[in-house]
């Protein structure tokens, strides 16, 4: 299907650049890089709800979300799911 949406976002100079290594990384342009990586954590957030699965377990919340420059209340809402 011919991709005719736009989603724009806005990102430190430091988010951009890391996301431009990785996709320069696996060979691929950010844009298809960014497309893949949303579609792939949209999937598993629909298939989570599909299947009833209330958030998972702390370790699945927490996978590729957490940071080091998260706040302690960020990693808190984490941690409870919302």
């Amino acid at each position: 299907m011919p991709a005719v949406a736009r989603l724009d976002l806005r990102l430190s100079l430091e988010d951009k650049d890391r996301v431009t290594r990785a996709a320069q990384r696996r060979g691929m342009p950010v844009s298809v890089f960014v497309r893949g990586a949303v579609l792939r954590e949209a999937e598993g957030v629909i298939a989570a709800a599909d299947t009833g699965a209330h958030s998972g377990s702390l370790a699945e919340r927490l996978r590729g979300r957490a940071t080091s420059r998260m706040s302690t209340e960020e990693i808190m809402r984490l941690t409870r799911g919302k």
